[in-house]
Formats: C-alpha cells, sequence, structure tokens
C-alpha cells in the first residue's frame, strides 16, 4: 500500500469511528507533512482521495473539512423481470414529449441527463480554445479528419494507461460525442431486423438508437446495484441469437449500477463465446466516488470484441461534442461510417480538450466533480427518505448523477410528471427507459445540480404529489 492510501485509510478510519466528526477541519496540509515526515504531494493525495470518496470537502482559502455523514436510505430497488421476448422499439414520440416539456427555462432539472454546468472549469476551457487556436495548423483542418486530431487521440490514449489498458492512438476514432460513436459502433455490426440486447430499465438513447435502424430490443433482467443478470443473458444468447449486447457496465443510465471487475471479465468471456460484439457505453466511468476508476470490460476483451465508446461530455465539457469509440476489430468500419455520416468531430473542440489535457489539471477537476457529486446524492437521498411516500424505495450509487426510485405502485409516473411540470420541476418518468413502456411507478432523478434550497423544496413537492396519488 502507498503512503497515501495508508493516510487516507487511517483518516476514513477515525471519521467511521467519531474520533473525526462531521465538519470538523482535518490538519492543514503542512501540518500534517511535519507530524508524518511525508511530503506535501503524499497528503494532498490521500486528501483527494478522501474528498473523491466524498468523506470530506473542500472549502476555498480555509481547508478541508469532514464531509456531512453519509445517508443511509432505504431499501433498494428490486432485480427488473422483463419478459423474453424481442420487441420493435416504439419509445421516441413518449421521449420527445417528455424532453421537450421538460426543457422550460426556469424548471428544477431532476429531469436533466445533465449535471450542472457550474461545475465544469469553463473558463480554463475558454482559454484552452483560445490558446490552441492561435496556434493552430491550417494543414490540420485536413488532417483532422477520421480517426481525429493526432494530440487528443494521443492524450485519450493515456488516460487510458491510467487505467491498466494499452490503447494505441491509431484505434481511437473520435466522434461527435458519445451518441454518435455508440451509434456508429451499432450500424457497423447490426442490420434492421437484428435483436439487440439491453438492459431493463435502460437508456432511452439507446432504445432510439435501435427504433431508428429498425432493430429488436430484447430487455434482459437488471441488479440494481451490480448490472445486468448474466444467467439472464446466457439465456437471452441462447434464444436469440443478437447482433449485439449495448450495455453502461459503470453508473448505468437510469440505475446508476456499476459491475463489479470480476462480473465485467465474466459478462466479456461470456458474450466472446457467442461471438457477440459488446457495445460499452461508457460515458460516466470517470464519476466514481470510490478509491479509483470501475475497471473497463474492454480490459478482459481478447477478441476484439469489445467496442468502447466515451465522450468529455459528463465529466468535463458537455458543450464541446466530443466523443470517442476504441471499436476492436471493427474499428476499421466505425472509421469508415464516421467519415460518411458526419465527416468529423469540430476542429476547434478537439484542439482545445488536447489542449486542456495536456496542461494538466484535469485530475484536480475531476476529484473537486466527483466529492461535489457525491455530497449531493447524499442531500437527495436524505430528502427522499424525509418527504417520498412509504414503500419508495431508491438506488443508492457509488457513481454517476443519477437515482432510480420507484414509487408505490398506485402512482402513475406520467400523471406524476405532467403534475410536476405545473410546479416547475422536471423529472424523467420510468416507462421512457423500456421499449415495452414498462417502469410506470418508476422515475429518474438527477442529483448533478449544485443543491440549494429551491431543490429541497421541489423534492418536498414531488412527494407530496407521489403521497396524493
Amino acid at each position: 500500500m502507498k503512503l497515501y492510501e495508508a493516510l487516507a485509510d487511517e483518516l476514513a478510519g477515525l471519521m467511521a469511528s467519531g474520533v473525526l466528526r462531521p465538519g470538523e477541519k482535518l490538519p492543514s496540509v503542512r501540518q500534517q507533512q511535519e507530524r508524518r515526515g511525508v511530503s506535501p504531494s503524499t497528503v494532498f493525495q490521500a486528501y483527494y482521495q478522501l474528498e473523491a470518496r466524498g468523506l470530506i470537502e473542500s472549502r476555498p482559502r480555509s481547508g478541508y473539512y469532514v464531509a456531512a455523514r453519509r445517508f443511509a436510505a432505504g431499501p433498494e430497488p428490486e432485480v427488473s423481470r422483463p419478459d423474453a421476448a424481442s420487441t420493435l422499439v416504439d419509445v421516441s414520440e413518449l421521449v420527445f414529449q417528455v424532453l421537450e416539456a421538460s426543457r422550460a427555462p426556469g424548471n428544477v432539472p431532476f429531469g436533466s441527463a445533465f449535471p450542472s454546468p457550474l461545475l465544469f472549469p469553463l473558463d480554463k476551457l475558454g482559454r484552452a480554445v483560445a490558446a490552441s487556436m492561435r496556434h493552430v495548423d491550417p494543414w490540420s483542418t485536413i488532417a483532422d479528419l477520421p480517426p481525429g486530431n493526432a494530440e487528443l487521440r494521443r492524450q485519450i490514449a493515456l488516460r487510458y494507461q491510467l487505467d491498466g489498458l494499452q490503447v494505441s492512438p491509431d484505434d481511437i476514432v473520435i466522434t461527435n460525442g458519445a451518441l454518435e460513436a455508440l451509434n456508429l459502433c451499432l450500424q457497423a455490426v447490426a442490420r434492421p431486423g437484428d435483436t439487440v440486447l439491453v438492459e431493463s430499465p435502460s437508456f432511452y438513447a439507446a432504445l432510439q438508437a435501435l427504433e431508428r435502424i429498425g432493430l429488436k430490443a430484447v430487455e434482459v433482467a437488471t441488479h440494481p446495484r451490480e448490472g445486468i443478470d448474466l444467467g439472464a443473458l446466457a439465456m437471452a444468447l441462447a434464444q436469440h441469437e443478437p447482433s449485439a449486447c449495448w450495455l453502461m457496465t459503470s453508473f448505468q443510465n437510469p440505475l446508476g449500477s456499476l459491475m463489479p471487475a470480476e462480473k465485467k471479465q465474466a459478462l466479456v468471456e461470456l458474450l466472446a463465446a457467442h461471438d457477440v460484439p459488446l457495445i460499452e457505453d461508457d460515458v460516466y466511468g470517470e464519476l466514481y466516488f470510490g478509491a479509483q476508476r470501475p475497471a473497463l470490460s474492454k480490459r478482459f476483451d481478447s477478441k476484439g470484441i469489445v467496442m468502447h465508446c466515451s465522450s468529455f461530455s459528463k465529466c468535463l465539457a458537455p458543450g464541446f461534442r466530443v466523443g470517442w469509440a476504441v471499436a476492436g476489430r471493427f474499428a476499421r468500419q466505425v472509421e469508415r461510417l464516421k467519415l460518411t455520416t458526419s465527416l468529423s468531430a469540430a476542429m476547434p473542440s478537439q484542439l482545445a480538450l488536447a489542449e486542456y489535457l495536456g496542461q494538466g489539471g484535469y485530475e484536480r477537476h475531476l476529484r473537486q466533480l466527483r466529492g461535489a457529486l457525491a455530497g449531493q446524492q447524499q442531500q437527495m437521498l436524505a430528502a427522499i427518505a424525509a418527504h417520498f411516500p412509504e414503500g419508495t424505495r431508491v438506488t443508492q450509487p457509488q457513481g454517476g448523477y443519477f437515482l432510480w426510485v420507484v414509487l408505490p405502485e398506485s402512482v402513475d409516473a406520467l400523471e406524476l410528471h405532467r403534475q410536476a411540470l405545473g410546479l416547475g420541476i422536471s423529472i424523467a418518468p420510468g416507462p421512457m427507459f423500456s421499449a415495452k413502456r414498462e417502469f410506470g411507478n418508476c422515475i429518474r432523478l438527477n442529483y448533478g445540480h449544485l443543491w440549494d434550497e429551491r431543490q429541497a423544496a421541489a423534492i418536498a413537492s414531488l412527494g407530496m404529489l407521489a403521497k396524493n396519488r
């Protein structure tokens, strides 16, 4: 164990035992350095790790403090039990109606798919745009066609190396956000009429992608904490002979589930045995609350079947629309599809992100972002426990920024959505996340926006509406 990890564990133990209490200030970096005879870097690393775990918080010009005690919510939702039948997807109209109604300015954005832009270093990104454009090579407008800007791909490859995965920059295709990467991967392996396996509930944009191409969905039982049920997945593979499996293995939207590393390895081995590609949607992987980033399923891929997709949209630069795909043995098809559809991602965005990543500071931003999200999750969980009706079940994710809330059977999530909009509150109703419009008494809530009195009052109002159903 490294010195900073030992220090972090020691301090975490003091917090668990009550020696260090919520709100209490920690010794300064200099004090820790002098008392323990370690370097400032060791203390900073320990504090950063505790911050990422949501145990301490940084207060500007003041220091580090023990965070408010983590809230233990009630029972979590049960494992979903969809039927094994395939179905054509028809959710887009419902999704569009909900999203359009939820975008009204001034709404409390519990139904939003994005965290607050106030959590991102927009000033530093702006300076990176200016700096990169001052030194731009005119020929880059041609050279940065697919697979994309060479320096940005190199920086992304370095991020993979930190996660224990060797990826060549030549294997990375830059796209217009992760959603384009995912759609290109899907097009590379599936044709109209084919079947694709998805989680239950599933991210609505995945369902829309299947609908657009004319694919059938098979929704597979999914655990709210550990992700897709491998036994149910094995049965679906044998029964349906799918063309692909589209999953979020880390902090799934909407459940927030996280597959343990050993389960991800078993998943990849199972799919490899059937020669079924895995489209791995990993846009939330950097938003973990633990000590280290969850393992990528791609790490266990020896046959090139895992098509790993991610972006900077959820963790750094939502408006830049820069994502990428590492598509294994399908990389060439994905690159050609990119070239023939949208040609390339915007050059200024690619250059600016390459500039920002090269300057350093990304890890510090991520630590601060994770700490903020972890604290906001606890505040929302506590508010739900205080105001929602008896029998409510809610997930407790280890990362990301979504909660999946299962309300009593008497609650109609679509009607709750309509009533909440009348109060200036947006939510995401459960039927959006199912090809068969299931989860009629479920909602997804976004805790990625700064918690304040208005958000607290909105949760109280939602709880009142649900109790009156």
